[in-house]
């Protein structure tokens, strides 16, 4: 089956004397933070608002939250109420949607009911929010039709690389045999322990499992953008299937900010999320992380650095794209989720202007940074 297909990306110019478009942040976890600079950097938004969820948090500057090295005026609230109160025509929710997806689903009907259009990551369901099941759907679509705003959800690992970006590459290509789009982490300088040693299981006897590849859980994460890119690519998925590989270390390793990893414990995780086409993975999600570069050297390696994300279309022509992103000093997680960031904000004035509902990573076009060049 030829999966060559043409995906359409949209050039607009951002007017530079329309009003601003006041946008609140909700959270600021990692991504809340990088979103709170984000907003700040957009000529086309104007911070009014953060919710956080700690008291600790609240009345603080929103500058100091996200580690600027300036005061934004903007205190943060722990009365999400009172902030959507204000009637803000944009909403970008961060807080976490992972174990409290229907409370993060009630938030966002919230912010849609005042008329707000809301950009997430939290909501892993609607990446394809065409076959998202109904009690998601649902009270999203009343929502919408009270209040007037909009939906878009996409993901941080980054989303793009998930659904824009092999889409946009497979518009060149001539024949193509399998998409596979690969994340690829060395966790050595990372400083989230809980994440890194409960959640993926680095460190960890070799008979625990890791919750994150507990069976089911990558395709309730990843599937929808496998559904996303075979939708767009007009080919048929049969099934979506999943396959875990770990390997242990062979000796103990010390990291400068999560102390020691012991001989014998899990260093190593690969997993993919493959849409099976004809009997054949042909559209295929990869995650290979390690704890130490030393561990598993056969396995993909990001081109240099702790990590990379990278798309590869084997067919004709082969084509290679590997994305390498930086923020706060260097960090390479961090960059990743500021792209993902920025893709979300980034889609906030097309949505204003856009008619209220639900869109999705084909629905929202990937558009060149208008007024950010100065």
């Amino acid at each position: 089956m030829d999966l060559a297909c043409r995906v359409g990306f949209v050039v607009t110019s951002v007017p530079m004397t329309a009003p601003l478009i006041d946008t609140v942040v909700w959270g600021t976890g990692n991504i809340g933070r990088a979103a709170i600079r984000a907003v700040q950097a957009h000529p086309a938004l104007r911070l009014s608002g953060v919710i956080v969820h700690s008291p600790d948090k609240a009345g603080k500057d929103a500058g100091d939250l996200a580690g600027l090295d300036q005061q934004l005026g903007i205190a943060a609230s722990d009365d999400a109420g009172a902030v959507l109160a204000t009637n803000p025509q944009a909403v970008v929710y961060a807080a976490s949607g992972e174990v409290r997806p229907m409370e993060a689903i009630d938030d966002i009907a919230k912010a849609i009911r005042v008329g707000a259009v809301v950009v997430t990551p939290s909501v892993y369901t609607l990446y394809d929010q065409r076959n998202a099941p109904a009690e998601v759907r649902e009270p999203l679509l009343a929502a919408i039709e009270d209040g007037g705003g909009s939906l878009f959800v996409s993901g941080v690992d980054p989303g793009w690389g998930n659904d824009v970006l092999p889409l946009l590459i497979s518009g060149v290509a001539t024949d193509i045999d399998v998409i596979r789009c690969q994340e690829i982490f060395d966790y050595t300088t990372y400083d989230q322990p809980d994440s890194v040693r409960w959640l993926v299981g680095m460190g960890q006897p070799m008979d625990y499992e890791p919750p994150m590849v507990a069976p089911g859980i990558p395709t309730m994460v990843w599937g929808g953008q496998i559904r996303l890119m075979a939708r767009a690519l007009r080919a048929d998925l049969d099934e979506i299937r999943e396959t875990v590989a770990r390997r242990e270390l062979e000796e103990t390793v010390t990291t400068e900010l999560m102390g020691d990893f012991e001989k014998g414990t899990q260093g190593a995780l690969r997993f993919e999320v493959q849409g099976i086409v004809g009997g054949r993975p042909r559209i295929v999600i990869e995650h290979v992380t390690r704890i130490h570069p030393s561990c598993a050297p056969d396995w993909p390696m990001p081109p240099s650095g702790d990590g990379a994300h990278r798309v590869i279309i084997e067919g004709s022509p082969r084509i290679e794209v590997s994305v390498e992103a930086t923020d706060q000093n260097g960090n390479r997680s961090a960059g990743g989720n500021a792209t993902a960031v920025g893709r979300l904000v980034g889609a906030i004035d097309w949505l204003v202007d856009a008619r209220p509902g639900l869109y999705d990573a084909i629905d929202v076009p990937l558009r060149p940074a208008a007024g950010k060049l100065r």
